[in-house]
């Protein structure tokens, strides 16, 4: 059992354990076009949909999880959570889901699979969850154009090295940056993720930051203690 200040998970069915890249991106996505549908693809254990319904208001909360036992753990948790209601997961992959698709949505966001290295592990699970073969970067951005509302976001944390290809996928359909923040472990140590978060409308003014983790093991950096004071128990 993980717990949080509003939720709590379990996560023994899950190849793929909570982190902080689902907490980083479920904490910063934007959500200041006040989203009412909500799709979270590759829901894992259902962490970044889990925060963004204590988040927001939003009155439809879709996840998308391929693999069974994730599926059913986040349906789980879904079902102990106190916004039951308003969380729904499907049990698809993505190309199903975009097949034919019944709603558009005002956020969607994704914590996707990153390695796209050739080595691979035993454990055919934790590489589905890990691998980007399973989902690759541009069958999401198309799903994202696909089912994006007018005025949608769409949010993603991606490996830092990865950004300038993720941007250009983007821009291929019609996704523009809206803000991106790079994220350090240590002041010392070299850029690991991005948190990139796009719309329909294009804006060459747009920020970009960066985020660093803890200065030290374990004391962490104002900004990330603000970031995730809402979510984590000892923040």
């Amino acid at each position: 059992m993980f717990s949080f200040k509003q939720f709590s998970l379990e996560q023994d069915r899950c190849a793929m354990k909570i982190g902080t890249d689902g907490v980083l991106l479920g904490a910063w996505t934007p959500i200041e076009n006040r989203p009412n549908s909500i799709l979270d693809i590759g829901t894992g254990t259902g962490i970044i949909a889990l925060m963004l319904a204590q988040r927001s208001s939003a009155d439809q909360i879709d996840a998308l999880e391929i693999d069974e036992d994730a599926y059913e753990q986040a349906t789980d948790n879904f079902e102990n959570s106190p916004w039951n209601d308003r969380l729904f997961c499907f049990h698809a992959a993505l190309d199903e889901f975009v097949e034919d698709p019944e709603d558009e949505y005002d956020l969607i966001v994704s914590n996707p699979p990153f390695y796209s290295e050739d080595y691979k592990t035993a454990n055919d699970q934790r590489d589905l969850a890990r691998f980007q073969d399973a989902m690759p970067f541009e069958e999401l951005i198309e799903a994202a154009a696909l089912l994006l509302s007018e005025n949608g976001i769409f949010s993603v944390i991606i490996p830092f090295k990865e950004e300038e290809n993720f941007l250009a996928l983007a821009k291929e359909y019609e996704l523009f940056p809206i803000k991106i923040t790079r994220v350090k472990g240590t002041p010392i140590t070299e850029t690991k993720r991005s948190l990139l978060a796009f719309s329909q409308k294009e804006n060459p003014d747009f920020p970009v930051d960066e985020l660093i983790i803890e200065t030290a093991r374990h004391i962490y950096t104002p900004e990330y203690i603000e970031l995730t004071k809402d979510f984590y128990l000892k923040m």
